[in-house]
C-alpha cells in the first residue's frame, strides 16, 4: 500500500511538470509583429496562450507546434501587437455616466454657451430621445471664471422639468439647470461647509448661478448617488469598461473613487463582466481629506478585501490644487498637507498627489522626501499626477525618491506649454528630462477629460511635441487646455520644445511597462513574456514605423484581456 501511494504521488508530480506542448495551448497568434517591451528579446512572431497567461513566445513554427484539436489559432496577418495599455490616470464612473448621457466636447467640434441656440437645442434633443432618464448627465466646455461662467437659465431653456448636470471637460467644474440645483439642495443659503460653499458660484444678490467648482461638486454627486438604482450603476461602469478596450486599454488606475465605486467592479467582476483591470483610489476632485473613524474604516475595508489582478484598493488620491479659474486653487495648507500623507503612509497606503502648479508639484516633492524620512525606506511607489508642471530643478529630487510620475500627453502642447498664465514661459511637460534622470514615467489619458482616451494620439504628441489650437482662433479667459484635438482644437505645424521629445518605444513602455509599475503589477502585466498575463493590443499599422505624424490614425483591430477577446473591431 505504501509502494502505490509512493507511485501515485511520483504520478502526480509528474503531470505537474509535464511540458504543456504535449496538451497544447488555448490559443495561439501568429505571423504577427509583436513587440514584448523585454529589452532582451523586444520582438516576436507569434505567442501561445493557455488560461490567462502566455505560457510560450517564439517563431511561427515553434508556437504552431503547440497547436491541438482544440487550440484556436489567430492570424494576425503581420500586424503589430504591443502589450496591453495600462492607463494611469482615468475616472471610469465620470466616462460611464457621459458614455450614457450627451457631449458637446469631442474632437468633431464644441458646442458651448457661446452658441446657445445650438446648445439648447441639442440638449433638448437629447432629453426628448431620453424621456424616462430621471437625470440628463452631459459633458461640455465652458468658462470656470466668473464673471463669464454661464448660468442656469440657458440650461432651463432646454430641460425646465428635469435635473440637468453637465460636467466641464476638466471635471473641475459642474454646470446645473435649477432642477439639478433644487435636486442637491443649493439654494440662497450658504453651504454649512464652508470650502464648498466657497466654490459655489453666485450673483450680486447670493443666488447660485448653476456651477459649481472644485469641492462643491460633492454636493452635487453625493445627490445623485440616490437617484440611480444598483442596475444603472453596473450599467455605466460596464460601458466604461468596453469603451476603454476599444482603444487597447487593459488595466487603468482610476484617480477618484470611494468604497462605493471599488464595490460596483467587484459586482461586475463577480458577473464575469468586467473587461479592465481597476485599481481604485479614495478621493473626490479637490475635496481635502480628514481621518475620520469612516474614512480610515473605509479604506481599511477596501484593501483588505479587494486586492486581486481585477479589483484592487490601497490607494489614496490627494488633490494639493483644483483646474479652474485663471490659476488653479489651492486646497490645501502645506503643513496639512504633508500631515495627511506621513499619516496615511505610516498606515501603509500608496499615495497620488494631483499638482496643477509648478509650487504646488513642488509641494508634492517636498512632502515625498519628508515621508521617505520620517517613516523608514519601503516600496512606497508615491505618485505626482500631471507631473507636467514638475520644476526642472526638482526632477534630480523626484528620480531620487524613485517618484512615479504620471502624466498625459495629450495635455501637451500648446504655444505655451501646459502652463496657465500665458507669460509664464517655463518649459512643461518634460518628458525626455524625466526619463534622462531615471525618473518612472506612467501615461495615462485622465478620460473623460480627455475624450476619447485614445493612446495613440496621446504618443503622437509625446513624439512629436506639436502645438494644437483652438480653430476659432480663441480660447476661454482661464479655460483649460485639454488638447489633442478636444472641443475643435486643430494641430499646427509648429512644436513646442521639441527637445523634450521621446521615441516611440519609450512613450509605449510609459504606457504600458511604466503605468503596470505605478499600479503594483509589473510581475504580471505591462509586458508580454512567458508566465505574464495575456493582456494585448492588435494594431491596424505599425506605430514603430510610420511617421510620427501619422501614429494617432492607428485604430484597434483587437484587445485581449486574461487572454479573452474583450473587443474586436468590426470588418
Amino acid at each position: 500500500m505504501k509502494k502505490r501511494r509512493s507511485l501515485v504521488s511520483l504520478c502526480a508530480a509528474v503531470l505537474v511538470f509535464v511540458p504543456s506542448a504535449l496538451f497544447g495551448s488555448d490559443t495561439l497568434l501568429i505571423h504577427g509583429h509583436i513587440y514584448t517591451g523585454n529589452a532582451k528579446a523586444p520582438w516576436v512572431q507569434a505567442l501561445a496562450i493557455s488560461g490567462t497567461r502566455i505560457d510560450a513566445m517564439g517563431t511561427d513554427e515553434e508556437i504552431l507546434a503547440r497547436k491541438q484539436p482544440q487550440t484556436q489559432v489567430i492570424d494576425l496577418q503581420g500586424r503589430t501587437v504591443i502589450p496591453g495599455i495600462s492607463d494611469s490616470h482615468v475616472h471610469m464612473w465620470f466616462g460611464g455616466l457621459e458614455l450614457l448621457g450627451f457631449n458637446l466636447s469631442s474632437p468633431e467640434g464644441s458646442i458651448t454657451p457661446d452658441q446657445p441656440t445650438a446648445l439648447v437645442s441639442n440638449i433638448k434633443a437629447f432629453a426628448a430621445s431620453h424621456p424616462n432618464d430621471k437625470v440628463l448627465i452631459g459633458r461640455a466646455d465652458f468658462n470656470t471664471t466668473p464673471p463669464w461662467t454661464p448660468s442656469h437659465e440657458l440650461l432651463d431653456r432646454a430641460v425646465p422639468d428635469r435635473p440637468v448636470v453637465v460636467h466641464h471637460t476638466a471635471e473641475h467644474a459642474l454646470w446645473l439647470n435649477a432642477k439639478a440645483l433644487a435636486l442637491a439642495g443649493i439654494t440662497d443659503q450658504p453651504l454649512p461647509d464652508p470650502a464648498e460653499e466657497r466654490n459655489v458660484i453666485r450673483d450680486a444678490f447670493g443666488h447660485p448661478t448653476g456651477v459649481l467648482l472644485e469641492a462643491a461638486m460633492a454636493v452635487m454627486e453625493h445627490a445623485l448617488q440616490n437617484r440611480f438604482s444598483m442596475e444603472e450603476k453596473l450599467a455605466a461602469v460596464r460601458e466604461a469598461s468596453h469603451h476603454l478596450n476599444r482603444y487597447g486599454i487593459t488595466s487603468v488606475v482610476n484617480a477618484t473613487g470611494n468604497l462605493a465605486e471599488i464595490e460596483l467592479y467587484a459586482a461586475l467582476r463577480d458577473r464575469g463582466e468586467l473587461t479592465v483591470r481597476t485599481r481604485t483610489s479614495f478621493g473626490a476632485v479637490a475635496v481635502n481629506h480628514h481621518l475620520t473613524p469612516e474614512f480610515l474604516a473605509d479604506l481599511e475595508k477596501a484593501r483588505t478585501l479587494y486586492h486581486d489582478d481585477w479589483v484592487s484598493a490601497n490607494l489614496v488620491k490627494f488633490f494639493v490644487d483644483g483646474g479652474t479659474g485663471l490659476v488653479p486653487p489651492l486646497t490645501y495648507q502645506a503643513k496639512d498637507y504633508k500631515h495627511l500623507v506621513l499619516e496615511l503612509d505610516k498606515r501603509g497606503f500608496q499615495i497620488m498627489t494631483h499638482a496643477y502648479r509648478p509650487d504646488t508639484s513642488q509641494l508634492v516633492v517636498d512632502a515625498y522626501e519628508e515621508v521617505e524620512r520620517a517613516n523608514g525606506p519601503r516600496d512606497r511607489r508615491l505618485r505626482l499626477e500631471h507631473g507636467d508642471f514638475l520644476p526642472a530643478q526638482d526632477i534630480p529630487r523626484a528620480a531620487r525618491s524613485s517618484l512615479i510620475v504620471s502624466m498625459q500627453p495629450s495635455f501637451c502642447c500648446d504655444e505655451n506649454g501646459s502652463n496657465y498664465d500665458p507669460k509664464d514661459r517655463t518649459t512643461t511637460d518634460r518628458w525626455q528630462s524625466l526619463e534622462k534622470s531615471g525618473t518612472r514615467l506612467a501615461f495615462g489619458s485622465d478620460w473623460p477629460c480627455i475624450w476619447p482616451p485614445d493612446p495613440f494620439t496621446a504618443m503622437q504628441e509625446a513624439v512629436t511635441r506639436q502645438i494644437w489650437k483652438p480653430a476659432s482662433g480663441s480660447e476661454f479667459v482661464g479655460g483649460v487646455f485639454d488638447g489633442a484635438g478636444q472641443a475643435g482644437y486643430v494641430l499646427t505645424k509648429d512644436v513646442y520644445t521639441p527637445e523634450e521629445r521621446i521615441t516611440v518605444e519609450q512613450a509605449v513602455n510609459a504606457y504600458t511597462q511604466g503605468s503596470a509599475y505605478a499600479r503594483f503589477s509589473e510581475d504580471r502585466l505591462g509586458t508580454l513574456e512567458v508566465g505574464k498575463e495575456a493582456d494585448l493590443a492588435v494594431l491596424s499599422q505599425d506605430i514603430f514605423s510610420v511617421k510620427p505624424e501619422e501614429i494617432s490614425k492607428t485604430r484597434v483591430v483587437t484587445t485581449m484581456v486574461a487572454g479573452k477577446v474583450v473587443f474586436a473591431e468590426e470588418k
